[in-house]
C-alpha cells in the first residue's frame, strides 16, 4: 500500500477509536484555538507538538520561538546555505535541535510531509517555497496548514502570529525582546546619526534595486540611527515590479541611489570592489568617498539570526572609536 494511503487509513482508525475516550484539548487550557492566517482560518484542537515547515524563510523564526519543529523544507544548496540547503544563518541552530530535511530543493513531496505525521504545517503565500496549491489536498488528509506572508511582514510580526498559533506567546515575546535589546545596545554604540544611506541590491542575478523605506532591512537600519532613503519619486514609474525593493535599469544606478552612503544587500567585502569600479557610479558621492558597506550574504531575508549578523557587520563598520 502506498505510504500516503497507509497514513490516511491510520489517521482514520485513530480518529474512530478516539483513544482515551476524551478530547485531547481537555488536558490543557486555551484549546481548541481558532487561528486566522493569510489564507483563511483553522481550528487547532490541541497545542501543536510536531510542526513541519515548508517555507525555509520562516524556519528561522520557528527556531527562535522554540517551536516543536521536526523538519523543514530545504532549498537548493548555494553560497547562502549549508550542504543540505538550510539557510546558513540558522542551519547550525536547526542541527543542534535535531531538525531534519522535510524534502530537498523546494520540490513538494506530499508523502514526505505525511511521513512526519505533523499536527501543523507552516506554509507561505508566495515565493518558490509556496505550496498553497496543495492546501486542500493536505487538509483533506487531516493535516492542518497555517499560511503566512513573509514578503510583507517583519519577522517580529510573524513571530507574534506564530506564537499565538502554537501556544508559544511567551517564547515569541522573549525572542523579540532579546533581539530588540541587542538592537538598542548596538544603536548606542554607533555614530550613525545623520548618515543618509541607500540599501542597494547590486547585480543580483542581473538585477538592480533599492530597498523601500518600509522594508524590514530598512526598518532595521533606521532603528540603528541611519536615515534610509528609497528610490527617487521620478524613477518609480520605470520600475518593473513591486516588493520590498524597487527595481530599475543599470543605466539609472547613479540617479537611483539617493544616499551618500551605500549598504550592499546580499554582499560581502569581496563584492565591494565591483561596485566601486562600476562606470556609471564613478562620480557618485558614496563611491568617491568609499562609503560602501556589505550587509552579508544572509541579509536578503531578515529573521532573528540574519538580523543579528547585520548588527555585527554594522558594529564593525560604524562603531564609535
Amino acid at each position: 500500500m502506498p505510504l500516503a494511503k497507509l497514513l490516511i487509513a491510520t489517521m482514520a482508525i485513530a480518529a474512530a477509536l478516539n483513544l482515551g475516550g476524551a478530547p485531547a484539548h481537555s488536558e490543557e487550557a486555551g484549546w481548541p484555538r481558532a487561528i486566522r492566517h493569510a489564507a483563511g482560518e483553522l481550528t487547532l484542537a490541541t497545542k501543536p507538538k510536531r510542526i513541519v515547515s515548508t517555507t525555509p524563510s520562516v524556519t528561522g523564526i520557528l527556531l527562535a520561538i522554540e517551536a516543536p519543529l521536526a523538519a523543514s523544507t530545504a532549498t537548493t544548496p548555494s553560497p547562502l546555505t549549508d550542504g543540505k540547503g538550510f539557510f546558513s544563518q540558522w542551519a547550525g541552530e536547526a542541527d543542534r535541535k535535531g531538525v531534519k530535511v522535510l524534502y530537498p530543493n523546494l520540490k513538494f513531496d506530499i508523502e514526505a510531509v505525511l511521513g512526519w505525521t505533523p499536527d501543523l504545517v507552516i506554509a507561505s503565500t508566495t515565493g518558490a517555497d509556496s505550496i498553497l496549491q496543495h492546501r486542500a489536498e493536505l487538509e483533506a488528509l487531516g493535516v492542518p496548514m497555517m499560511v503566512v506572508d513573509y514578503s510583507s511582514r517583519s519577522w517580529q510580526e510573524l513571530a507574534t502570529e506564530l506564537g499565538k498559533a502554537t501556544g508559544l506567546e511567551r517564547e515569541a515575546a522573549a525572542a523579540i525582546a532579546r533581539f530588540d535589546g541587542e538592537l538598542a545596545a548596538t544603536a548606542r554604540m554607533l555614530a550613525a546619526k545623520g548618515t543618509k544611506a541607500s540599501i542597494v541590491g547590486y547585480n543580483i542575478a542581473g538585477s538592480y534595486s533599492v530597498a523601500r523605506t518600509s522594508s524590514p532591512v530598512a526598518k532595521l537600519l533606521s532603528d540603528l540611527g541611519f536615515e534610509i532613503v528609497g528610490l527617487p519619486p521620478e524613477l518609480r514609474p520605470n520600475t518593473g515590479r513591486a516588493s520590498d525593493f524597487e527595481f530599475f535599469s543599470r543605466e539609472n544606478l547613479s540617479a537611483a541611489i539617493a544616499g551618500d552612503t551605500v549598504f550592499l544587500l546580499r554582499a560581502t567585502e569581496k563584492d565591494v570592489p565591483a561596485f566601486l569600479a562600476e562606470p556609471v557610479l564613478a562620480n557618485h558621492p558614496a563611491v568617491m568617498g568609499k562609503r560602501v558597506y556589505p550587509l552579508g550574504l544572509t541579509s536578503f531575508r531578515i529573521d532573528p539570526y540574519s538580523g543579528r549578523q547585520i548588527l555585527e557587520r554594522v558594529r564593525e563598520s560604524f562603531g564609535k572609536p
